[in-house]
């Protein structure tokens, strides 16, 4: 057993002492792909999504130096056919290249100190195999393979750590990219000496223009992870075992860590925040507090034409569309909007449905994140409206129709002067800014179906709340009471008030000559 050659069992041990959720049929497609075209996967998810876990797991099911079966025996991929054919069979080269970033004298060096420090292991390992004096890292490992005749599973966790530490350093990028084509260009030597690799990082593989660095890899990202969408996280339905198992209220682990929704899969879950909701028997903001919201709010500052009104809408609920193609996959080669934007969704800021091609703030504690962005920006209304919040939904319950009238004002002015128009949609934005924060209370929705049509908005009360529903109807350029009376008349309240009991019915008009808002606030 070495640091990086047949590194063993022991890491994966460990894991599954805690309250480890069974993601080994993951195996299962890695065994699909071993020794055929198909043998490089790439799969980059969030940090806190469970990438070194998968890693450790691999290599604990591969690595030959060590019996893994008894690890395995519960878990589902024993129940699998490919588990007995592949269970400890290769040797296994485990690169964490965070770490070997963290231990080197000077970032320069960490390609050279990598291939340097593996070498020396092979040496070690294969003393007859490996005799030689390369220093190539593919090389030393194409002779081994050959003399030995045993090809090699590489796994390499947090691959695009140098494309974030060393964002500037185009020099040692292209060392480093140069490394691995030299490990995974295809030919010959690559089918001779590698039966299966897997990468995992936050960023998809580079691309320089329109090509990928690396085009023999299968990718899966946060913007198509395809027939993996069930491992970028937790799945509702472990999710809700998980809350079941230890008595937590499932609705509120849903409110604060879903929101990720793929083609196979409709609901994703943030595992790290999962687990510590279940450890600290509390929900708060987990992910986002494990790095300064400094990170965010520097992306959303950026000086590209429609950003800020992008973000803005989404502040309010609002689905944006994100053109994904021109991403580079670094942190430096923007050129628009939508390369941050694709950043913010790699980065788990953003949730993203390729089948609309839009995405979207996906839940409270990622939402708690970009109010705090928001607090330390330029962004004066906007920050003013999200701090209000909590006191606008106060004044709502209260029936305070002068305060809340006040508040809207402030939100609508913010919002327009961002989207440059002055509509329905612009006040529909500027209300759902303005209650930002009620959405730890409730569950709000554009348009529900309610009475005879639909209503504007409706604030639906989430469990262990003593909050009252709240159907919203909005007026442009006619009056407040002709918004409640159509409230009345169409029935919207009744629907709800059967559900929800407490109830309150709020009519708002804008004036656009004026541009004031005016308030009707009544119990149904």
């Amino acid at each position: 057993m070495g640091l990086y050659l047949n590194p063993g069992n022991e890491a994966f041990q460990q894991i599954l002492k805690g309250s480890y959720v069974d993601k080994t049929d993951f195996i299962d497609y890695i065994n699909s792909t071993i020794e055929t075209s198909t043998k490089l996967t790439c799969f980059s998810r969030p940090r806190r999504f469970g990438k070194s876990f998968t890693a450790k797991m691999l290599c604990a099911y591969y690595d030959k130096s060590c019996d893994s079966r008894k690890l395995f025996l519960d878990l589902k991929i024993a129940g699998m056919p490919s588990f007995e054919e592949h269970l400890n069979r290769y040797n296994v080269i485990y690169l964490d290249i965070t770490w070997f970033i963290s231990t080197t004298v000077c970032i320069k060096n960490v390609v050279s100190d990598l291939q340097r420090n593996v070498i020396q292991e092979l040496k070690s390992a294969f003393p007859r195999a490996a005799d030689s004096e390369e220093c190539s890292l593919p090389r030393m490992m194409a002779e081994v393979a050959h003399t030995t005749k045993q090809k090699f599973i590489l796994i390499i966790d947090e691959w695009d750590a140098l494309f974030r530490e060393a964002k500037e350093d185009d020099a040692l990028q292209k060392e480093y990219v140069q490394l691995l084509r030299g490990l995974f260009k295809g030919g010959t030597a690559t089918d001779e000496t590698i039966a299966a690799a897997y990468m995992t990082g936050i960023l998809p593989i580079k691309k320089y223009g329109t090509e990928s660095a690396l085009t023999d890899f299968q990718e899966f990202t946060m913007t198509s992870p395809a027939k993996l969408a069930k491992y970028v996280g937790f799945t509702e339905e472990e999710v809700k075992n998980l809350c079941q198992q230890y008595h937590m209220d499932f609705d509120s682990m849903q409110t604060w860590y879903d929101g990720y929704s793929f083609s196979k899969i409709q609901h994703v879950y943030s595992p790290n925040s999962v687990m510590l909701a279940i450890r600290n028997e509390e929900f708060q903001n987990y992910w986002t507090a494990s790095e300064t919201y400094q990170s965010l709010k520097k992306y959303i500052e950026m000086d590209f034409d429609g950003l800020k009104g992008a973000i803005v809408r989404m502040l309010g609920g609002e689905a944006v569309r994100v053109k994904i193609s021109t991403f580079q996959n670094d942190l430096t080669s923007f050129k628009n909007k939508d390369d941050v934007l694709t950043l913010l969704i790699h980065l788990g800021y953003l949730a993203y449905d390729s089948r609309t091609q839009k995405a979207i703030i996906p839940n409270l504690e990622v939402a708690g994140a970009f109010g705090d962005a928001v607090g330390e920006t330029g962004w004066e209304y906007v920050a003013a409206a999200i701090k209000d919040s909590d006191d606008l939904l106060e004044a709502t319950v209260q029936g305070n129709c002068e305060k809340v009238a006040f508040a809207l004002e402030r939100a609508h002015e913010s919002v327009a002067s961002v989207l440059e128009y002055n509509n329905e949609a612009s006040l529909s934005a500027a209300i759902m800014l303005a209650y930002y924060t009620a959405r730890r209370q409730y569950e709000i929705i554009r348009e529900l179906p309610a009475g005879k049509g639909f209503a504007d908005l409706a604030f639906l009360p989430r469990r262990n709340t003593d909050y009252p529903a709240l159907i919203i109807e909005l007026k442009y350029d006619k009056d407040a009471d002709s918004a409640m009376r159509q409230i009345k008349e169409q029935r919207y309240d009744g629907q709800m008030k059967q559900y929800f009991g407490k109830m309150l019915m709020a009519g708002i008009n804008y004036d656009k000559g004026t541009k004031k808002h005016t308030c009707v606030i009544e119990p149904a």
